[in-house]
């Protein structure tokens, strides 16, 4: 076998053809999980499947050797329930039950673990734990109507979004505040010195979030919950802002928006987890991503207030400060009306709260069953590979433990890509960005609307596109746009004539660029970072996430003033689109794809050592784009890095009908999005090149 990826010809069951074309869900949550997903970069190898061992392990120590999630070069995504003689699955699900105090839920964890065992086949299931007609139309409609979801988790979502909302109203105050704050609290100078306190003044939320606030995600989060969490970020996001409308010296401003820091951080590192762990795996991108959405309409909001606090005159400041409290008051309202997140149930040990919480956020007793019993043995797999851990040690291990140094390297990089990609220029300086290009002040603060507008209504298509088109696809695609509009802004200072051509044109690629970042850029990073770490790192991964994020948030903030003096609107600009193409380089070898698999799914995707995924993109993917785009060959074939593997779970069923089989993989990989090796038009087997991965 060549190197690369290899699709088993073994023939699919016939009730297992049949779901697929009737388009199932196929994983315990999601359609990835049809088959086990291979990525090999050598040859393919056959496992014997694993059985169940007790209710605390999942499995047995005796099996034979699982992935190295350290080194995983063949990196196979694994069911662990896959192969396991259904007695046996059985008797583990009842000592499963004794164990966690679930006797009265039996019943039903018999019939969720069986489905979970085999995703596609749960028609077919006999005996006491057949399935009643609505428990399979439940399972069916994962698929076919996806977005029909519980109003517990609708509003879980609402929340979510609210608490996003605050933070993009946070961040936004400043920048119309920025046009009376320096002079009435005597810094409005300009030198050198007076420049670099308005800085600390606009980067004191970023400094107190990265310096403080992430940090204290991870022992709050352990000791409170995801809710108690959020509940007490709200609060920290209310009081030091309203307080900051009253504020007299520039020292006491830094002090409230120090305090203001320790909200938004423990606030971004918790807001995406809790959607997240809450959320289907089949629209858990577009659930998450909510955020980003909210983000900009917070935003959108704080340019509102900024440019109606503008008629007040002298005292503008400290209303375009005081009014981003608003959304932090339904956030704390409203986050213990949300149920807690059955994963940080699961990691206190405490499965009937679990089980509860999983009954109202899934629209059929059966998908809760399945989805508590499939999160167990995927965690105790990982709790095996990583052991028991403090928080130091959990943060010393995000850069030496190879599988979770991986997802640090992707969330990094897709965190920092975020400053780099210079958006912030805007949304923290628009304002006076606009009166550099001869705008007054209600002018800069009405193009800075527009631009809170475009930033918003961009972003709603990455709700559709995130768990389509990919995370990492947005990102390669936007990355380039994002350079160019950005670097035509910078440009547009060197038309001679009047300053209005200036400000007209630096409107007009700002807004293209803000179009360019809400689908892409925008959404990611945080959807991202909240689904690349295991559970057991899951919130010190992220609040490392945010804080390398909100820091060089810090650090633009603190440095624009300075490089707007020396090197003008068109040197800012061109600095920032620069960083764009290093930004994209980065992503392009470091980051790779995460849309639509299960939470757990992902200590796989991230065992795949780092030199391996480089030297894929490298030799495989730029060869190949580089023939398929501008050589214009539509015959090009990318040889796939990740690929669907029906062999182990489908073996036993025997040879069918070749063609029909081929037929169903094509079909499986038009439903899924992945390659399957079948080449569509001719049914032989062939590199097809995905578009999601590469």
């Amino acid at each position: 076998m060549s190197t690369g990826t290899h699709l088993a010809r073994d023939d699919a069951s016939p009730g297992t053809r049949r779901d697929i074309r009737r388009g199932i869900a196929a994983t315990p949550v999601e359609a990835l999980d049809i088959a086990q997903v291979t990525i090999s970069s050598t040859s393919h190898h056959r496992h014997a499947s694993s059985s169940l061992a007790g209710p605390e392990a999942g499995y047995s120590k005796s099996d034979p050797p699982r992935i190295n999630f350290n080194a995983n070069i063949e990196a196979k995504i694994k069911n662990p329930l896959v192969g396991v003689p259904r007695h046996t699955l059985l008797r583990h699900v009842d000592d499963f039950c004794r164990a966690k105090g679930l006797d009265e839920h039996r019943a039903l964890l018999r019939k969720g673990a069986l489905v979970a065992q085999d995703p596609t086949g749960y028609e077919d299931i006999t005996g006491d734990e057949a399935l009643t007609q609505a428990e399979v139309d439940a399972l069916r409609n994962e698929v076919l109507h996806k977005w029909r979801v519980p109003r517990v988790l609708l509003l879980t979502i609402v929340t979510c979004s609210i608490g996003a909302a605050v933070q993009g109203w946070d961040q936004t105050g400043s920048n119309g505040a920025n046009l009376h704050l320096p002079i009435a609290l005597g810094i409005g100078g300009s030198s050198t010195v007076d420049q670099l306190r308005v800085g600390l003044v606009n980067s004191a939320p970023y400094i107190g979030t990265a310096l403080l606030g992430c940090w204290l995600s991870d022992p709050i989060n352990d000791w409170l919950g995801r809710r108690g969490t959020i509940f007490f970020a709200a609060n920290f996001c209310l009081w030091p802002v309203l307080a900051s409308g009253f504020c007299r010296t520039w020292e006491q401003l830094v002090v409230c928006r120090l305090l203001l820091g320790i909200g938004m951080g423990t606030k971004a590192s918790t807001v995406p987890i809790f959607a997240a762990e809450n959320s289907p795996a089949s629209i858990r991108g577009a659930l998450v991503m909510s955020w980003q959405v909210w983000t900009a309409f917070g935003i959108f909001l704080g340019t509102c207030a900024n440019l109606i606090g503008e008629r007040i005159g002298r005292d503008a400041w400290r209303y375009q400060l005081g009014a981003a409290f608003i959304p932090a008051v339904p956030l704390a309202v409203l986050i213990y009306m949300c149920p807690e997140s059955p994963r940080w149930y699961i990691k206190k040990n405490c499965y009937a709260d679990a089980l509860q919480s999983l009954l109202r956020l899934r629209n059929d007793p059966v998908q809760a069953a399945r989805d508590l019993y499939y999160i167990h043995v995927q965690l105790q797999v990982e709790r095996d590979f990583v052991g028991n851990t403090h928080y130091v040690k959990r943060f010393i291990e995000l850069f030496t433990i190879p599988r979770v140094r991986r997802a640090t390297l992707a969330a990094f990089t897709a965190m920092l890509a975020q400053q780099m990609c210079g958006i912030n220029i805007i949304a923290f300086y628009s304002s006076s960005v606009f009166q550099h290009a001869g705008a007054s002040n209600f002018q800069a603060l009405l193009a800075t609307w527009g631009f809170g507008l475009i930033n918003f209504l961009f972003a709603f298509p990455a709700i559709w596109t995130i768990d389509t088109f990919g995370r990492r696809s947005l990102l390669l695609f936007t990355f380039p746009q994002m350079s160019w509009t950005l670097l035509a802004a910078g440009l547009c200072n060197l038309i001679p004539g009047h300053k209005g051509a200036h400000l007209g044109l630096v409107a007009l690629f700002v807004y293209l660029f803000a179009a360019f970042y809400s689908p892409g850029e925008g959404p990611v990073p945080y959807t991202y970072s909240a689904e690349v770490f295991p559970l057991s790192h899951r919130e010190v991964g992220m609040a490392f996430a945010v804080a390398t994020c909100l820091f060089w948030a810090a650090v633009l903030s603190m440095t624009l003033p300075v490089m707007l003096a020396s090197m003008g609107v068109m040197g800012v600009f061109g600095f920032y689109a620069g960083l764009n193409i290093v930004a994209l380089v980065m992503i392009f070898l470091w980051v790779p794809e995460t849309k639509q698999r299960t939470l757990e799914e992902l200590d796989y995707i991230f065992a795949v050592p780092t030199r391996v995924f480089m030297r894929y993109q490298v030799t495989k993917t730029l060869p190949w784009w580089y023939r398929r785009y501008l050589l214009r060959d539509k015959n090009a074939f990318l040889d796939p890095l990740y690929q669907l593997d029906l062999e182990d779970h489908h073996a036993a069923d025997g040879a069918d009908n070749p063609s029909e089989s081929d037929k169903a993989k094509v079909e499986l990989k038009e439903m899924v999005g992945f390659t399957t090796g079948i080449d569509p038009r001719n049914g032989e087997e062939s590199s097809v090149s995905s578009d999601i991965i590469h």
